[in-house]
């Protein structure tokens, strides 16, 4: 065996002779690899080493799952190990896995990802299992005979909108978002949705002020995840890495802080809605209580979410009451 340094990382690899024509650099394999990467990885401080160096190796292979476990015992090639050695020389600066390898899970979706969006969270997950009930609940009033409107403002990624839309049929879906650069990911996104892809539409601007004038009146379910984190919160570190823009809101509330976007929501949301309509947004716990009684002023129903701690996570407001 030698010592031998890679992208400027020391590892144990095991050599041999190789032919011009082989692509094998060492003899090493992938499951050694994970083994030696997860150490790394934890000497870095890296939470969760293990999981972060068996998605990279997965990464940098192209495989997942069974066809992973199938390969784990060959030795790495040179294109691989180029990449898996780059993807985990990111890993150990401390950026986010979903950034590195460039693609998460959302529902039903893999996302991709870079780091002009949002990484989409399990509570988020949640809040677009809620909409889906409003869209549910809605299509079977109408006997499933016309599309529900369906508008995600402040998309990101697209994560929400598009697992409304290929989620359920007769959704018509809007993304919105203030930042080009961010519906640049949700574009890519949209098309690795296949036929579903065909009921969404892309519009760019803040907020309601994104969406064309002859939908006022005419959506059926709004939907956001808007930024709801205080400037002075403590956040994970991984957090520094996401854009700031997406995560923080002014603290316009004497209550409770960075409720900007919310109370904006709330708002003017009746104003684009049905009759019938709804609003599902998400938020921090500790403002779910205020904004409930908000929104009470201004919705016939207000109902809250609980994320998957058990922790309240948002609001479903239905029927806008109008003056």
């Amino acid at each position: 065996m030698r010592w031998s340094k890679t992208s400027g990382r020391a590892s144990f690899r095991k050599k041999r002779s190789v032919r011009p024509s082989e692509s094998i650099a060492t003899m090493v394999t992938w499951q050694e690899l994970v083994v030696e990467a997860t150490e790394e990885l934890a000497n870095a401080g890296v939470p969760d080493p293990e999981i972060s160096a068996g998605y990279i190796a997965q990464r940098a292979t192209g495989t997942d799952g069974a066809d992973w476990q199938l390969i784990t015992a060959e030795a790495a090639t040179t294109r691989h190990l180029a990449a898996f050695d780059a993807m985990l020389a990111r890993r150990r600066t401390g950026e986010p896995l979903q950034y590195v390898i460039g693609r998460w899970a959302f529902r039903t979706l893999d996302l991709y990802l870079d780091r002009r969006v949002l990484i989409p969270r399990p509570e988020t997950e949640i809040v677009a299992e809620s909409a889906l009930d409003e869209i549910r609940r809605l299509s079977e009033q109408r006997g499933g005979e016309t599309d529900v409107v369906v508008v995600d403002l402040g998309t990101g990624s697209g994560a929400i909108g598009l697992a409304l839309a290929t989620e359920h049929e007769l959704s018509a879906v809007w993304l919105t978002d203030v930042s080009a650069d961010a519906l640049a990911v949700a574009r890519a996104n949209l098309a690795g949705t296949g036929r579903a892809g065909a009921r969404v539409r892309v519009a760019e601007g803040p907020w309601f002020e994104a969406l064309p004038v002859h939908l006022k009146g005419r959506v059926d379910v709004v939907v956001s995840n808007p930024p709801y984190v205080g400037r002075d919160d403590e956040v994970d570190p991984q957090v520094a890495w996401e854009p700031p823009a997406a995560l923080f809101a002014a603290d316009t509330n004497a209550d409770v802080p960075a409720t900007e976007h919310i109370e904006h929501l709330i708002d003017n949301a009746p104003g684009w809605l049905m009759d019938d309509g709804s609003l599902v947004v998400e938020m921090a716990p500790a403002q779910v209580g205020t904004m409930v009684e908000r929104a009470g002023r201004r919705f016939a129903r207000v109902e809250r979410i609980k994320d998957l701690t058990g922790r309240w996570r948002g609001i479903v407001a239905r029927s806008p009451v109008r003056s």
